[in-house]
């Protein structure tokens, strides 16, 4: 009877099983980095679970709606060393996304009869994605180093600005990715790391230009990279460095790179929003909406082109029409 109330004698799954299950499983499926995430949501739900409940494991069936808010919360108030809260709340809920998604695993599985997950609402902050105006763009085209890894950096961040390629897939570029597309110019014929969808970007001249001055190095070596990248962080350190040298008063990171390309570079000069699209390598268009706005220049300038219409409406000759009255 004792076992029966502790529940003992059921083949119950604990919530440590689950998230092995998931992690182990996913390994195979998911990109090195987002499994990295899931590792650190792990590391917060076992921390959790220590200083809140004094436990290293607990049932699934023992997850309810209040362990999914007591968590939360446990996030929000999470401190490093230095008595520094951690997390924002988008990074906050990200980390409850992850856990929501192994808890759907659990519910499918059938090693839970309820979803504790179901009353609870992920609520992200909305802010502008950061990107650089042809303005700044040009700035920085025309900042020229005479330190190597600067001079380096900048060329790879523009390249990346006129080819809306990522971090992780400019640093896998090789030569063998560049061949001549169906209007005979240079195409980058690659697959996004993050997705594996296959992209073909036409190459705009300021990146071929990146391309041919380095192109001499990549031929002498092996892989053939064309731009060898640093570590991420790293990167993203100099970039600021650049951004400062410029006047440019914004948080600078690799990623803008893709911001501009898709917003400065494609639909601020008229490229319909379904190309920007394909170019990204995104399988949904509201994807692409995240990425790329519209600015004020081009609602100016489409305003413009409306108001010469009417204008030119106003010149032409009325049609008269012919009444018939019976």
């Amino acid at each position: 009877m004792k076992a029966r109330y502790l529940g003992l004698d059921e083949n119950l799954k604990t919530l440590a099983e689950l998230i092995t299950y998931h992690n182990t499983n996913m390994v195979s499926v998911l990109k090195y980095g987002t499994m990295k995430n899931y590792y650190t949501t792990e590391k917060y739900l076992l921390k959790f679970l220590r200083k809140h409940l004094k436990v290293d494991d607990i049932y699934l069936k023992q997850l309810n709606y209040r362990f999914i808010c007591d968590f939360e919360q446990f996030l929000r108030a999470y401190r490093n060393p230095k008595k520094e809260l951690v997390l924002s709340n988008n990074g906050v809920m990200k980390h409850m996304e992850r856990f929501k998604k192994m808890v759907n695993l659990a519910v499918k599985l059938e090693w839970i009869p309820k979803n504790p997950f179901n009353q609870f609402q992920l609520k992200f902050d909305k802010f502008d994605r950061q990107f650089l105006p042809e303005r700044e763009l040009e700035l920085i085209e025309n900042t020229h180093y005479t330190n190597e890894r600067l001079e380096r950096v900048k060329d790879y961040f523009i390249f990346s600005c006129y080819t809306g390629l990522s971090y992780v897939d400019v640093r896998e570029l090789t030569l063998n990715h560049i061949a001549r597309g169906i209007d005979n110019n240079y195409w980058i014929f690659t697959k996004r790391e993050k997705t594996n969808e296959t992209v073909k970007i036409p190459i705009l001249p300021k990146a071929l230009a990146i391309i041919e001055k380095y192109r001499d190095e990549a031929e002498k070596t092996n892989n053939r990279i064309i731009l060898p990248l640093s570590s991420n962080q790293k990167t993203n350190k100099y970039l600021k460095e650049i951004a400062l040298d410029c006047g440019i008063h914004k948080n600078i990171t690799f990623h803008v790179a893709r911001h501009t390309f898709a917003t400065t570079v494609m639909l601020s000069n008229g490229v319909p929003i379904e190309t920007v699209s394909k170019l990204l390598g995104h399988n949904k268009l509201s994807t692409t909406q995240i990425y790329a706005r519209v600015v004020e220049s081009k609602i100016s300038e489409d305003i413009d082109n409306l108001l010469i219409r009417f204008e030119t409406k106003k010149l032409e000759p009325k049609a008269q029409t012919k009444q018939t009255i019976f």
